[in-house]
């Protein structure tokens, strides 16, 4: 019995890792350390994939990096090794990869996580670490886009929905962290949100003076009935959203207002500084042509 209690705790001591200097719990499935080490930089939906994907054909170390507990839970749900559910400082994570050994940084962050993306590609060139860079594709190329209307920037979406479509009301899909900038031109009382219905998020719409009664709950991205659905029950006129690709159920958003005959305002996926397009893959197949290189 005392043999085996030494076991279990020696098992839960090596699954539990905290770095006093960085101050992160690292959460392990396993030290194996004759495994090929990746470090993802997730909380997408490509990412999960990207998880079952190696694990599934190879035999890799895999640590995640989120922002959020609930992007942790769906990495460790994919099969990821570890996980780090807290946004991290370049230094730290420059800390993260050596102290882990990591030999392949993969970068599934969203589209428009910009900062990232430059911290990531920086900090594979000052470290001379392998590097790749999951960029889904918009997959727009047989879609009608003849009611989208595309602008660079948030704050240009609110001007333009102010000016062209100043009567109706507004569906917000493109996350809480957004809404600022639309509602310097755009006001509360035709502003509708679907957001995460997490703290964080309830909170911004309180600093904004969103009305509680005008949150839509997300829970997933939405069908192309279930957006045409609330397009109707929001009596909207236009539709805001991010280039966000398919898997951000940007078409089943289009085809709605292409159904319903609304606008769709489109924030352009922003252009990384630095990204070398060698370093790029858009889908599981380009991704493991690349990870044959490493096996």
């Amino acid at each position: 019995m005392i043999l085996e209690w030494i076991k279990y705790m020696s098992l839960i001591q090596s699954a539990i890792i905290f770095n006093d200097k960085t101050k992160n719990f690292i959460f392990r499935k396993s030290l194996k350390s004759d495994k090929m080490k990746i470090l993802l930089l997730g909380g997408t939906k490509d990412s999960i994939n990207i998880i079952e994907f190696i694990k599934k054909n190879y035999d890799a170390y895999i640590l995640t990096t989120t922002t959020t507990e609930y992007g942790a839970k769906l990495a460790n749900e994919g099969g990821s090794d570890a996980t780090i559910a807290r946004p991290i400082p370049k230094d730290e994570l420059i800390e993260i990869i050596k102290n882990e050994n990591i030999d392949l940084l993969i970068d599934a962050t969203h589209p428009f996580a910009k900062h990232i993306t430059q911290t990531s590609t920086s900090i594979a060139k000052e470290l001379k670490l392998h590097y790749m860079r999951f960029e889904r594709p918009t997959n727009l190329e047989n879609i009608d886009t003849s009611n989208v209307h595309y602008v660079n920037s948030f704050e240009d979406a609110g001007k333009l929905i102010a000016k062209e479509y100043s009567k109706g009301n507004v569906l917000h899909f493109a996350g809480a962290n957004t809404m600022e900038d639309i509602l310097k031109n755009v006001s509360t009382d035709r502003f509708y949100p679907r957001i995460l219905k997490v703290e964080k998020s309830i909170e911004k719409c309180k600093q904004l003076n969103v009305n509680p009664n005008h949150i839509i709950p997300m829970n997933g991205a939405a069908s192309t009935q279930e957006n045409i659905d609330l397009i109707e029950k929001y009596d909207a006129k236009v539709m805001i959203t991010k280039e966000s690709g398919e898997i951000g159920g940007v078409i089943n958003k289009i085809e709605a207002a292409n159904a319903k005959d609304i606008a769709i305002v489109m924030i352009q996926r922003p252009q990384i500084e630095g990204l070398n397009k060698n370093d790029i893959v858009s889908n599981l197949d380009e991704l493991d042509a690349k990870l044959k290189n490493f096996f």
